[in-house]
């Protein structure tokens, strides 16, 4: 692996840069299952080192200095993660299906196109430096400061399948007919993602001796603090995170009409499909200290 990048400051002010840099990155001999065709006594499956694929794009930052409380830095990244798998099994279900050890760049599971952030703070000072209120003559908000950071990225790739299966179906030659895909390989994407943590803290300073002075930092950090339901993963067949489309197709009606009871059948079956690794994490709270000497 080797990684190249380039750096330019395009405006730059007493308080404020405006930066574009560039990246390059390139990933050789990643490990790919692979079908070993004609070995004796069968075809078996292995591992190779096949793989390869790029990482390229552009960033564009702005940075607001410290300017009296606040600070602000803002950025954008646009970026192509194309190569041959996005990790070891990735290609399972093309050798599973008997076809051989094919390679052909597509977009990687993990290619983010568009990302987003933009991150604010506002703190008082200590000291001389301290323009906060007060409170019987006592800095009341001394080292104290907030954070908000805002995000929001495009989905990420997936294979659109043509027609629905069973959830938990097995992959194998009889059902490469119904697990074709449509369109092209990783040519999908999931919706587009947003979320904003919060960060309030305080430093305590603490004096340890004439010469070293240590600083006990209070913090409550919420992480996706709108409790944003942000879809990662979604069935197939039908792009939704909530069901993969197979109870309304003709083989989920069949299906359903030869249980005892069809009824509870799909509900069962639709509680099922309520996966919660296909949303991102929900709101999480963290209270802390942090002691720095």
């Amino acid at each position: 692996d080797y990684e190249l990048g380039f750096t330019q400051v395009l405006n730059e002010r007493k308080n404020s840069a405006i930066t574009l840099a560039a990246f390059y990155r390139e990933l050789r001999n990643l490990i790919q299952v692979v079908s070993v065709i004609q070995a004796y006594p069968m075809t078996f499956l292995s591992y190779d080192n096949i793989d390869f694929g790029t990482v390229k794009g552009l960033s564009l930052i702005y940075d607001l200095r410290r300017t009296g409380n606040i600070r602000m830095l803002a950025n954008y990244t646009l970026q192509f993660a194309d190569g041959t798998g996005s990790g070891a099994t990735s290609n399972l279900e093309l050798t599973d299906t008997e076809q051989p050890n094919l390679r052909f760049i597509v977009p990687l599971d993990f290619d983010t196109r568009h990302t987003f952030v933009v991150s604010f703070d506002y703190r008082y000072g200590s000291g001389s430096a301290y323009n906060g209120p007060l409170l019987w003559g006592k800095p009341i908000l001394q080292n104290v400061g907030a954070n908000l950071v805002f995000r929001t990225n495009s989905g990420t790739p997936y294979t659109r399948q043509a027609i629905p299966t069973r959830e938990g179906a097995p992959i194998g030659f009889q059902f490469s007919q119904q697990r074709a895909v449509e369109g092209a390989v990783n040519g999908a994407r999931t919706p587009w993602q947003f979320r904003i943590d919060a960060r309030l803290e305080k430093d305590i300073n603490i004096k340890i001796s004439q010469k070293k002075q240590a600083t006990l930092n209070v913090y409550l950090w919420v992480q996706n603090v709108l409790n944003t339901q942000n879809v990662t993963g979604v069935y197939r067949a039908t792009g939704n995170a909530t069901d993969d489309g197979f109870i309304n197709s003709p083989s989920g009606q069949q299906l359903a009409a030869g249980q005892i009871d069809p009824v509870a059948f799909v509900d069962q079956y639709n509680i099922r499909l309520q996966n919660p690794d296909n949303y991102s994490l929900p709101r999480r709270t963290r209270l802390g200290l942090r002691f720095d000497f």
